[in-house]
């Protein structure tokens, strides 16, 4: 992640927050430990082909997976595979998806700022929401190839890639009243990179709606506080519209709503689910002409930020803690919605310890939890990275994890996801059981000898099993999951 790193330095520097390094690189996040072919194929050839039909044979297969390696890498990231945990298999519902745009007026335009006149122009904000639902789709439906792009190294013109799902473009809405979840992306990022969670909660009983933030490039040093300021607003703004526009179509209940965020987009869900942005700190000091400030601490508009109706909130490797300090010490105590934090232990690019496991600590007004991937880095919220940002390192680095597998990254988060969501929105008690671990540390869990269970078994995590619940046997490694009841009031 070091270039990542360094554009982010770059925009911390234009903002005149002058800390630097560890930010919007929230766009450069994704992952997958490099599963070369040949780690995939390799294997293959010195097992069962290689002892049944000979080298020659080994070889050729080795070499058929290796051309197939591009179709591999364009497997449908909602569909995990057969390690992953137990809640991450899609659900009963066949996955619609459809666009609208929405306008959010008379909004102050903070890169436009004038320095002479101490104003910045307002102009109407056009926000375009992709919304994945519940869908009546016959099995033969054509499902939609999403496209998108991410910045590249300039002078480089922007990285273009495609995503096969498994959702049908405008398909018969089925149902009614399900829990919203409204989804924020990282800096310069797309709900396109994100549909490894948009579709598989679809498939499970959610509508889900994902924000175009539309950014401006990671690399234009001085923009950076554009999705400072921007990134609660449209958060708010989009879930408040659609509590309104979808319950009237009878699509949601506005009642049950939650926020998923990524990186910037986990700074965004974390204020506007009621953290309290801290005027003194670097993040709002850094906004030109105090643009920020109204809505902090104090601020005339401090409420304007905060989503009504909300159940939970999910925030995948959030921005926002030391040194930028956007909610101060105490900040985050005053969200009362059950949290799940989602980091890796090594993020290089806004931080862990001073970061998601500081505000772990200091959210104490929630019912919350920290799932961590030991030895993993920042990319842990987009799909595994498309076959066409292979091949160029800057481009790959906004999707992969330099040691974990994105893949399996992807299917814990979304067997975590789907039981925090389950419990906390949809009120199902069933899932408490997969995160109430009895061991923090997975690798300490175990699964005695004795216990004839099928080989691919999923752990009950009772008795004398303590390997986690819905995990396999040898596959619960590498993971730490706290939880923490609210402080008394």
């Amino acid at each position: 992640m070091a270039a990542a790193n360094g554009r982010v330095r770059a925009a911390c520097v234009a903002a005149r927050i002058g800390v630097a390094a560890r930010i919007g690189a929230a766009a450069r996040i994704g992952a997958a430990a490099r599963i070369g072919v040949a780690a995939r194929t390799g294997v293959a050839a010195r097992t069962g082909v290689a002892a049944h039909i000979g080298a020659a044979a080994a070889l050729a297969a080795a070499f058929a997976a290796a051309l197939a390696a591009p179709a591999l890498a364009q497997r449908t990231p909602s569909v995990f595979g057969v390690d992953a945990p137990q809640l991450a298999r899609l659900g009963p519902y066949a996955v619609g998806v459809e666009t609208i745009e929405l306008v959010d007026r008379a909004q102050v335009d903070v890169l436009s700022y004038d320095k002479a006149t101490r104003t910045a122009p307002k102009r109407d904000r056009a926000l375009t929401v992709d919304i994945w639902y519940p869908a009546h789709a016959g099995a033969h439906a054509p499902r939609v190839l999403y496209t998108g792009h991410f910045p590249s190294l300039p002078p480089a013109p922007p990285a273009r890639y495609t995503v096969p799902g498994i959702a049908v473009r405008n398909a018969a809405f089925e149902g009614g009243g399900y829990p919203l979840v409204v989804v924020s992306h990282g800096y310069s990022n797309e709900p396109a990179a994100m549909t490894w969670i948009t579709e598989n909660l679809a498939s499970k009983g959610y509508v889900v709606a994902a924000i175009h933030h539309d950014d401006p490039p990671i690399t234009d040093q001085a923009a950076f506080p554009e999705p400072v300021l921007r990134r609660p607003l449209d958060i708010a703004f989009v879930t408040a519209t659609l509590q309104r526009s979808l319950a009237a179509k009878h699509w949601i209940d506005p009642a049950r709503t939650a926020l998923l965020g990524y990186s910037m987009g986990g700074y965004g869900v974390l204020t506007a689910a009621g953290g309290i942005l801290d005027p003194d700190g670097a993040l709002a000091k850094g906004v030109p002409g105090g643009l920020l400030l109204p809505y902090a601490r104090g601020g005339a508009l401090a409420n304007a930020l905060k989503v009504k109706s909300l159940r939970a909130i999910v925030a995948i490797a959030p921005f926002g803690g030391d040194p930028f300090d956007a909610w101060g010490r105490d900040g985050l105590a005053a969200i009362t919605a059950p949290l799940l934090l989602i980091a890796g232990d090594q993020d290089q690019t806004v931080g862990y310890l001073h970061a998601a496991r500081a505000m772990f600590d200091q959210a104490t007004g929630s019912h919350r939890y920290l799932l961590t991937f030991k030895q993993g880095g920042h990319n842990v919220g987009l799909n595994p990275i498309p076959a066409a940002m292979r091949g160029n390192l800057w481009n790959q680095d906004w999707f992969q994890d330099q040691v974990w597998s994105k893949e399996r990254m992807n299917a814990i988060n979304a067997h975590f996801i789907t039981a925090f969501l389950d419990l906390f929105v949809k009120g199902d008690r069933s899932r408490a059981a997969y995160l109430n671990v009895r061991v923090a540390e997975s690798s300490q869990g175990v699964w005695p000898a004795g216990h004839h269970d099928a080989y691919d078994a999923y752990s009950p995590d009772r008795g004398d099993i303590t390997v986690w619940k819905g995990f396999q046997r040898r596959h619960a490694i590498g993971l730490e999951l706290l939880q923490a009841e609210p402080a008394a009031r």
